[in-house]
């Protein structure tokens, strides 16, 4: 074996010499890279440490602490818990109603003198009217069963309804009360002559006519020209005065059948 490195058939292919028999023989460890024989190698940047001029990395993003994502995650679970901001209802734009209201306030006026002059006739007998006890007489004439019973309460639900209709107050309930009598009016009238009839004063064109008007009211309302005129109801009336009006026509019909039983038509 010879001193020289390089004709060391052990140390080809690794890329270094190995120490020569004569430092190992000395006791001298080798410490530089000549001595151990390695290959020179490709020289790695360093890092320049707080001074940040002088270092080849790019700048990096600064990382966020813990306590900014705790601040921001408290933040984000406020804002997801907080009550929604209230918001102020828009009043509806009114329409202009020229003189809707004023012929509202004619119909209901017309319409409610009549019941009520009529309700006193019955009730008191005044203006040529035959009082409770006359009332009565008809209304047994008539066919009716429970006749005192339907006298008092007609009359006093005319005076009652035709009040109502003109200050415009309950306005629906006081068209379906009247519809009501006037339905058991006309009855009476065609089962007294019996056929179709139409002009007074055998036919029941009064009836028919004063039934038509209380209807109009009911489904258009008493307008703004009433005590009631504030409600919404009153200008814009809807399903309820519809059911209430329905409820009026059943009323009289059973009134009529329950309690009379005649047909009008025969």
């Amino acid at each position: 074996m010879t001193d020289n490195p390089r004709q060391n058939p052990e140390a080809e292919g690794f890329g270094r010499s190995v120490p020569s028999r004569h430092d190992a023989q000395s006791g001298r460890i080798p410490t530089t890279d000549d001595e151990l024989g390695f290959m020179p190698t490709e020289q790695i940047p360093t890092y320049g440490g707080a001074d940040a001029s002088t270092s080849e990395l790019h700048p990096t993003e600064e990382l966020r602490t813990a306590d900014s994502y705790d601040r921001d995650l408290a933040a984000a679970l406020a804002a997801s818990t907080a009550a929604p901001a209230a918001v102020e209802p828009t009043a509806p734009p009114t329409t202009p109603r020229g003189t809707l209201d004023l012929g509202l306030l004619v119909l209901r006026v017309a319409v409610g003198a009549v019941a009520l002059a009529h309700g006193l006739q019955k009730l008191l007998g005044i203006w040529g009217g035959p009082g409770l006890d006359g009332f009565e007489s008809f209304l047994v004439d008539a066919g009716f069963e429970q006749a005192r019973i339907l006298a008092l309460a007609g009359a006093i639900g005319e005076v009652v309804a035709g009040a109502l209709l003109i200050l415009g107050l309950a306005t629906p309930f006081a068209a379906a009360g009247l519809l009501a009598v006037l339905i058991n009016a006309w009855c009476v009238r065609q089962a007294a002559d019996p056929g179709l009839q139409w002009f007074a004063p055998d036919g029941p064109e009064l009836e028919l006519l004063l039934a038509a008007v209380l209807v109009a009211v009911a489904l258009t309302g008493p307008g703004r020209l009433s005590v009631e005129g504030r409600r919404r109801w009153a200008t814009r009336p809807y399903v309820g005065s519809f059911v209430v009006l329905l409820l009026g026509v059943a009323g009289g019909v059973c009134l009529w059948i329950f309690l009379n039983g005649a047909n009008p038509f025969a």
